[in-house]
């Protein structure tokens, strides 16, 4: 579920201020959410890694717009007033606000942006650009999906290559840093050693081996069929387990999804694409190369009340 991009929120925001009385960010938050008739999940949606909130940075961002073309003035912290240069446009009656027009109508904006956008002070500048389009956090978490989704496909061509007793060492080294096996050293000397009907291994599911989960891990560059997964299946209710995970370099079949949603014991199954991204999440297998802090205003350090 979507909520609408920031640019589409800039005419209903400063129709929202053409009464001329002053209002906080919060309060606009709220008024605009009734205003463009958005559901209390749509106003509670964030943003996947930074957990901003979608709604709340793109009223910011309309803000920051309509501020550097003077459409709208800042009486106090994180309060704003409509300008005359505001009420004059609306007297236009536009039937859109966007960057094309700011950028078109308020030199401002132009000069502004040559701060963010290459090309865009010698008119090369494309309006469609993600530069410009997007708020820099989506822009961050679009680009950090990206650089994930290369490294998942670059990370599983490197599993399928590697012997399959190395293969062992990594669903070793993924469920303990997962919090499966307690130490690797006790993970170590159960998975990959009973090779019982279709089981590889089994593993503590916590450190005191209160309940244990059966492994079965495959190498393999075929997708796996229906019939290995049903006897693994078949091999945890001989054990009377009641978990199990199925893990592949390859792929499942649709039908082997439907069939471990109907049963019991419970079985995940884990392909090779969620393998990847699982190594990628714990850390197995890649390092850290570079680290980008986001940073914002600490509005309580500018809480000037407390001097006043």
């Amino acid at each position: 579920m979507s909520i609408p991009d920031f640019q589409s929120m800039m005419l209903p925001f400063l129709q929202l201020l053409a009464d001329g009385k002053e209002r906080f960010h919060k309060d606009i938050l709220a008024e605009l959410a009734d205003k463009l008739g958005l559901s209390e999940e749509q106003q509670n949606l964030r943003h996947e890694k930074s957990g901003v909130n979608i709604l709340s940075n793109n009223i910011t961002w309309v803000e920051i717009y309509l501020f550097k073309a003077n459409l709208i003035s800042k009486p106090k912290r994180a309060c704003f007033l409509i300008t005359e240069a505001g009420k004059s446009l609306l007297l236009e009656k536009p039937a859109i606000i966007n960057i094309r027009l700011l950028k078109e109508r308020y030199p401002s904006v132009t000069q502004w942006l040559r701060t963010r956008i290459k090309g865009v002070e010698n008119g090369s500048g494309d309006d469609k650009s993600e530069f410009l389009v997007k708020p820099p956090e989506e822009l961050l978490e679009n680009a950090h999906a990206i650089i994930c989704a290369d490294l998942a496909q670059e990370l599983l061509e490197q599993v399928k290559s590697t012997h399959w007793r190395f293969f062992e060492r990594i669903v070793v080294d993924l469920l303990t840093k997962m919090g499966y096996g307690g130490s690797r050293r006790d993970a170590g000397k159960v998975v990959g050693k009973s090779g019982d009907n279709g089981i590889d291994g089994v593993i503590n599911e916590d450190k005191l081996g209160l309940d244990i989960v059966y492994i079965q891990a495959q190498k393999y560059s075929d997708p796996i069929t229906i019939s290995q997964v049903r006897d693994f299946a078949g091999a945890l209710l001989a054990k009377k387990a009641r978990k199990g995970v199925f893990i592949t370099t390859s792929t499942f079949p649709k039908s082997a999804e439907e069939f471990v949603a109907q049963i019991e014991p419970k079985v995940i199954l884990i392909d090779g694409q969620r393998l990847a991204q699982l190594m990628i999440e714990y850390n197995v297998g890649v390092a850290v190369k570079n680290v980008y802090e986001v940073k914002r205003i600490d509005s309580d350090y500018f809480d000037e009340n407390e001097y006043c």
